[in-house]
């Protein structure tokens, strides 16, 4: 089976409007994995980040002359990006749609939550997991399920030859490999 991606116009830039936001139509996918990381990071801003810089904040205020006190200007500013991540950290959690990738153990057909590997039309191997767009990262090869790879994978099985439609023209891969976590 081919596939080619094939980006939908009415769908604004790849499933998001704007850097980190999600459009209305685009839903939040996210591991439980992925989920009790963000919780964790949202409870321990307000149970301790939070805390400790309005105490300094108290603190430096109380010092007297407010606009030359290095420790107050930078409190506050410090305070308004850790409320500006619960906020959005808030948001993310509320609009999140966990999905447990272990339902899909022993399959080899791709879908939310997959290890794959893949190789291109030059052998080159590649393994990536396909997650939520909270979960991304390079250093673990982490892809969302909104990115160009991850659109094309996405109900392939392995054996089949997919269609990547890049700048400097096309790639075709192999998918050689589909795994998920064990139920626990």
């Amino acid at each position: 089976m081919n596939k080619y991606l094939i980006k939908d116009s009415d769908e604004g830039d790849w499933g998001k409007s704007k850097a980190g936001e999600i459009s209305p139509k685009t839903k939040n996918y996210i591991t439980p994995f992925g989920y009790n990381r963000l919780r964790t990071e949202l409870l321990s801003l307000i149970d301790d980040d939070r805390p400790k810089v309005v105490e300094a904040v108290y603190w430096a205020a109380s010092n007297g002359d407010r606009s030359e006190n290095g420790d107050y200007i930078y409190g506050k500013k410090r305070l308004r990006e850790i409320d500006r991540r619960i906020r959005f950290l808030t948001q993310r959690l509320e609009l999140a749609e966990v999905v447990d990738p272990s339902i899909h153990y022993g399959r080899s057909q791709i879908f939310f939550g997959a290890s794959v590997t893949y190789k291109d039309q030059l052998g080159k191997r590649t393994a990536i997991t396909i997650v939520g767009i909270d979960e991304v990262g390079i250093e673990n090869s982490h892809v969302s399920w909104v990115s160009p790879i991850a659109k094309i994978l996405i109900k392939a099985e392995v054996g089949d030859i997919c269609f990547l439609k890049t700048p400097s023209g096309g790639l075709e891969i192999e998918i050689l490999d589909v795994r998920y976590p064990k139920p626990k």
